[in-house]
């Protein structure tokens, strides 16, 4: 059995061992706290108009995202109304959850090493999702490629926003973090 104390995620102990050093020789850092480090994971599912028929289908994405996240998700609601899509304003239409921590590297692990082999035709992510400021945002068109959940028990399939916060000053930092953690880039 695992004890809480004193277990440490796989990617975070890589990271202090080997990641962190590599990327201070690789853009000449002269302190460890210079080097880009994760901050946090974003992960979001739009219901859209399955939502608008159907308030349980927003309750159901909420279940399917905290049981991914292993933390509980926050429901999203509209923020206006609008008639011609018959929404209404604070009507539920998806769900939301941060990861910080511990938990934020056990789902990186779990995206880079399970999920993400698992999406039929995959090539690998694009290398130009990156905003600018060191952040990575990547769309995934099934969440039923987490093992966590039970392809019999799922009654619609949605698509994923999953945002990666780094503390990089430059894409090309935060790529070179991502491509220690084996992030699989396809240019």
């Amino acid at each position: 059995m695992l004890d809480a104390a004193t277990y440490t995620p796989r990617l975070k102990a890589q990271y202090r061992e080997s990641i962190r050093a590599a990327l201070k020789e690789e853009f000449g850092y002269t302190n460890d706290l210079m080097t880009p480090r994760l901050d946090k994971i974003v992960l979001n599912i739009g219901c859209g108009r399955a939502a608008v028929k159907d308030s349980k289908k927003a309750k159901s994405a909420v279940e399917d995202l905290s049981t991914i996240a292993g933390q509980k998700a926050v429901p999203t609601v509209a923020k206006n109304s609008i008639a011609g899509f018959r929404v209404r304003e604070g009507m539920p239409m998806g769900a939301k959850v941060t990861l910080r921590g511990d938990r934020m590297y056990e789902f990186l692990d779990r995206l880079i090493t399970v999920a993400m082999p698992r999406v039929r035709d995959f090539r690998g992510v694009s290398g130009k999702s990156f905003d600018g400021r060191g952040n990575y945002a990547l769309g995934l068109k099934e969440h039923i490629v987490f093992p966590e959940i039970d392809y019999d028990k799922v009654d619609e399939v949605w698509g994923m926003d999953i945002v990666i916060a780094t503390t990089a000053k430059t894409d090309a930092e935060a790529k070179a973090l991502l491509k220690h953690f084996n992030m699989p880039f396809n240019s």
